[in-house]
């Protein structure tokens, strides 16, 4: 029953080169197809080239982003670290009782001292619990006011571990008007209870200078946005932005996810289509925000793909026809290569692995269950008085069989490694790697029941249809042997079973 696999090469495709120039490569199409192809590598080397100048102008547009907004945030932390000294020279002057005893004119200048070199100072104030100024660094009398609806101060009052504070921004009532923000410090009594506020107000105008002097081109915005998503400050300018809440736009969501990064989005103020460069301050609630517009982005590198894409375009329409012909011609030729490596690995009846794909399959699973050592299992299948049944319903209804019994042998194999093969005639071979014996005893009955339910009629059987006989050969690699062995003694079993009154399965035992 047995009988040697054939492991010789098939013959060669006859689409193949044998050192023979293939006819259709002296025809003039030939000569036009080479054009085409000598076109679309001019196209596609054109097309990489414009390509990477879109990837490199994107690159340079995010680079200048990160150093526009790295030069940005060491500017404005330097400043804040400045007022977060004199700031807290003050909160350190109002705990000592040496320095409220002084005259009001030393009181102020050992209390501000620290701030006269700080920049865009709108005021330093001292207010008491109830909000009323009580020290000012404008003069030894303090200016009348009291700020206890303001945010710096309720923060403060209500909340004793704020630390520093940075308010959102804020008109101010001492100086016309003038938008600004403040930086606040709680003041304590000994025993912990609430004593005031200290807070330098900052103006505006500092961040808008700064910023100012960042170029983006025309389209372009730098934003610094509180991370509570109040925007403090923004270029181009507008004084309703100050304030304003974006809390809940796209971008501010991207600005709080990560420490710092780049993206692409639209803005929620003006619309525009933008690449968001941003940081988040690693000492201060605070973001700072670069984007440059993808039209200014893109603008000079969209003149020069113009310019070279519309030569290129011009130089290869003569060839675009005869280009799309030979892409047919090759599509044509890899479909009919593809269906003949198909047809020389399947059997043309049943749709399995024929024999000469079985033996490539024993012999890469074999090695591969000796580098295991893993347990190595085949099933034998045969159709039970297949002969007979040619006999007496013609070999048409042979074939059907066949195949209806090769759907049901590869319906019942669930495994990806798996694999089923017709060995030749009404026999079968299933392979099952990694697969110990009572699991390829499971598979087998599994399979022969299978069969059995399919209900093909066969009066020359001694079941009234068509059944499978089967025989299961395991084998440990490390026993020694060859696939060979395994196949044989598959056979074996195969033979067991027949001999058992067929329609069953039979196990392969050492003797």
């Amino acid at each position: 029953m047995v009988g040697t696999l054939n492991n010789k090469r098939s013959e060669p495709s006859p689409l193949a080169g044998s050192g023979r120039v293939w006819p259709w490569l002296t025809t003039p199409l030939a000569i036009v197809s080479g054009g085409a192809l000598i076109a679309l590598i001019m196209v596609g080397l054109c097309a990489a080239s414009l390509y990477q100048g879109r990837l490199d102008a994107m690159t340079r547009a995010r680079e200048t982003s990160r150093n526009l907004a790295l030069l940005a945030e060491r500017d404005i932390e330097r400043n804040f670290e400045l007022y977060a000294l004199s700031l807290q020279a003050v909160v350190d002057g109002m705990s000592e009782p040496n320095v409220l005893a002084l005259p009001p004119d030393l009181r102020r200048q050992v209390l501000f001292d620290r701030a006269t070199t700080a920049k865009y100072l709108g005021a330093m104030l001292v207010l008491d619990a109830a909000g009323n100024i009580v020290i000012d660094s404008a003069g030894d009398v303090p200016r009348k006011g009291n700020f206890a609806d303001r945010q710096y101060f309720r923060v403060q009052r209500d909340h004793s571990d704020a630390g520093l504070f940075i308010s959102d921004p804020y008109v101010s009532r001492l100086r016309g008007g003038s938008p600004s923000i403040a930086l606040s410090r709680r003041l304590s009594h000994p025993d912990g209870s609430f004593a005031g506020v200290a807070l330098i107000a900052i103006n505006l105008e500092y961040f808008h200078t700064l910023f100012a002097g960042l170029s983006l081109g025309p389209h372009g915005a730098v934003s610094l946005i509180g991370k509570n998503g109040r925007m403090i400050m923004r270029q181009p300018y507008a004084d309703h932005v100050a304030g304003r809440d974006i809390s809940q736009a796209s971008t501010f969501r991207q600005f709080v996810r990560a420490p710092d990064g780049s993206f692409a989005d639209t803005s929620s103020i003006d619309g525009m289509h933008r690449l968001y460069y941003f940081r988040n301050f690693p000492d201060l609630p605070l973001i700072i925000m670069v984007a440059e517009a993808e039209p200014d982005i893109y603008a000079a590198w969209r003149r020069r793909a113009l310019t070279i894409g519309s030569l290129i375009v011009a130089s290869g329409l003569g060839f675009v026809t005869v280009s799309v012909l030979l892409s047919m011609q090759l599509r044509r030729r890899m479909r009919a290569e593809s269906e003949l490596q198909l047809l020389a690995r399947t059997d043309g009846l049943t749709g399995l692995n024929n024999r000469r794909t079985l033996g490539e399959i024993l012999d890469q699973e074999w090695r591969h269950a000796r580098r295991t050592r893993s347990m190595f299992s085949l099933l034998f299948v045969d159709i039970d008085r297949f002969k007979v049944y040619n006999d007496t319903y013609g070999h048409q209804a042979g074939d059907d069989a066949l195949a209806a019994v090769a759907r049901c042998i590869g319906a019942n194999i669930r495994r990806p490694g798996d694999s089923a093969a017709r060995y030749g005639g009404e026999e079968f071979v299933v392979v099952l790697p990694d697969t110990p014996p009572d699991g390829a005893s499971l598979v087998a009955e599994t399979i022969r029941a299978a069969i059995a339910e399919l209900g093909i009629e066969h009066a020359g059987s001694e079941y009234g249809r068509v059944t499978a006989s089967i025989g299961t050969a395991s084998w440990d690699p490390e026993r020694g042997g060859d696939v060979s062995a395994v196949i044989q003694a598959a056979d074996e079993a195969l033979y067991n079973a027949k001999a058992s009154g067929r329609n069953c399965v039979a196990l392969f035992h050492r003797a």
